[in-house]
């Protein structure tokens, strides 16, 4: 098991080394992001450990860099910034977990245990159905390089639609995954932002990639179209 911690302070990466060490697992060291990029691009891992104030470039940096190059190594977030967006910054560019400095090595062994069973599965930030391309973090939308702008519920609609490409999606499934389970309107308020996406996403495109299946529901195109 080799777990890459990448770290500018010299005392704590090297207690981490030794720590990790003589639970049996192998580690290499960086401290700088660059050198942490490298050596994640080169190396399997099982996971990294990653701090986020790194010289040479920010471990947000390095986390979304990986992850637009497919690499889906768990990513372990080290930091001293406790604050929520920095949580929230740390997730949304694609890492797995956070844990903020001064932690407990007992916590630090249960987290990397817990990422290493869940292991290197795609979990992509950016949403693609052909050259529709949803991004949930920064809440926007593309069609090939054109930016589409949506209201919030129209994309909270796509969102649902393109996480379940090339499924059958009832008008029930779509009130209770977007709207309130205690949704007592018009169901047909469904019908009414299908028809907003499509003015939006197909027909200025001459494409059809949301579908109406006639008593069953709606399906978005896997292929986009």
């Amino acid at each position: 098991m080799r777990v890459l911690v990448v770290e500018d302070e010299t005392r704590l990466a090297e207690g981490l080394r030794r720590g990790l060490e003589a639970e049996g697992f192998a580690v290499d060291l960086a401290a700088t992001g660059t050198d942490g990029l490298w050596l994640a691009t080169e190396n399997e891992y099982s996971v990294i450990m990653l701090d986020i104030m790194l010289p040479g470039m920010s471990g947000y940096r390095v986390c979304e860099r990986l992850r637009a190059a497919g690499n889906w190594t768990p990513i372990l977030m080290l930091t001293a910034k406790d604050g929520e967006w920095d949580q929230v910054e740390a997730l949304d560019t694609g890492a797995d977990d956070y844990l903020t400095k001064p932690f407990s090595f007992a916590v630090l062994l249960a987290r990397l245990r817990a990422l290493m069973r869940r292991g290197a599965t795609e979990r992509p930030v950016m949403l693609e159905a052909g050259d529709i391309r949803v991004d949930p973090a920064a809440r926007r939308v593309w069609r090939g390089d054109t930016a589409i702008d949506v209201t919030a519920r129209e994309f909270a609609v796509l969102e649902y639609l393109i996480r379940n490409a090339g499924d059958v999606v009832s008008k029930r499934d779509v009130l209770d995954n977007v709207w309130d389970f205690d949704f007592e309107g018009d169901p047909n308020i469904v019908e009414v932002y299908i028809r907003h996406l499509r003015n939006k996403l197909d027909r200025p495109f001459d494409r059809h990639a949301i579908e109406t299946l006639r008593g069953a529901g709606y399906r978005l195109a896997s292929h986009g179209g």
